[in-house]
């Protein structure tokens, strides 16, 4: 039964690799065919289309205000490097307009989640890495470039912004949402990104809890839910650190039970994760 669901899974894996490769290359052959230009390899036409999406943006704006995010846009478009672009949220609904991945922070903060293309690679493009389809990308991020995605906190200063920090998102498509929260246990405040998980059909979530406060990096905390694994958050030794059940279940193919749940504590010294019944399984996040 074992090796039959073992079969079964790399064969639908295999299916869906082949699958979104071919639409892939079929969309890359259609835009050639078509005469379309590529604008992922020619970074000074896609820089001309993002100043051109943000001059319509401004016009349909009706109020506009200092650091505003059609001003953060116009930032990280003049001192980033190319292929930078501040993320929309996932359209799983109509906006007449994009709503962009950003909180503002007391009326003095934004954090924004901001995806940067790997140096040497082509240019990633939006429509690759926000959406429940783009979770596949890391399939075949090499041919579509690779997204590098960071949660980053800015600062409103004389009208203009200033970088306080900037975290790493472990991951290069898929991209939903973020939120603020707090957490029951001591009220601290935290940022959840959301992204969509396709593959295990369910979600990843990247918690940043700030547990130095708001101007100092965050603490990354993952968790996920999908129909075979489930990672929760909890407090395991009273600290300021969140910690973290992992749940196991049983798999038949065509049911699943939980089975167990095993905590993991954050080591502040070491700083990564330690599993509470094997010290040798650590994770860092």
């Amino acid at each position: 039964m074992l090796r039959m669901k073992q079969v079964i899974t790399i064969l639908f894996f295999t299916i869906s690799i082949s699958h979104y490769s071919c639409f892939e290359e079929g969309q890359r052959l259609k835009e050639k065919q078509s005469g379309i230009e590529d604008v992922a390899l020619n970074p000074e036409k896609d820089a001309e289309i993002q100043h051109t999406n943000l001059e319509h943006r401004k016009k349909l704006a009706s109020e506009r205000f200092p650091c505003d995010t059609l001003s953060l846009m116009e930032f990280v478009l003049r001192n980033y490097p190319e292929g930078t672009y501040l993320v929309d949220f996932d359209k799983t609904l109509t906006y007449n307009i994009p709503r962009s991945a950003v909180i503002y922070y007391d009326k003095k903060y934004i954090l924004g989640v901001i995806a940067k293309s790997r140096e040497g690679e082509r240019l990633v493009e939006v429509k690759n890495i926000i959406g429940y389809d783009q979770s596949f990308i890391d399939l075949d991020s090499t041919d579509l470039g690779t997204a590098l995605f960071f949660l980053t906190l800015f600062e409103c200063k004389d009208e203009s912004f200033k970088i306080v920090w900037e975290s790493p998102i472990p991951s290069h498509g898929g991209f939903n949402n973020m939120s603020l929260h707090k957490w029951k246990f001591n009220n601290s405040e935290y940022v959840k990104v959301n992204f969509h998980y396709a593959q295990g059909i369910g979600h990843i979530d990247y918690n940043y809890f700030f547990v130095d406060g708001l101007t100092n990096k965050p603490h990354l905390l993952m968790t996920y839910e999908g129909i075979n694994f489930k990672r929760t958050i909890t407090n395991l030794n009273e600290d300021k650190y969140p910690d973290y059940y992992e749940y196991l279940f049983y798999d038949f193919g065509n049911k699943v039970f939980p089975k167990d749940s095993i905590g993991f504590i954050w080591n502040s010294i070491e700083k990564f994760y330690v599993n509470t019944r094997n010290n040798k399984q650590t994770r860092l996040y």
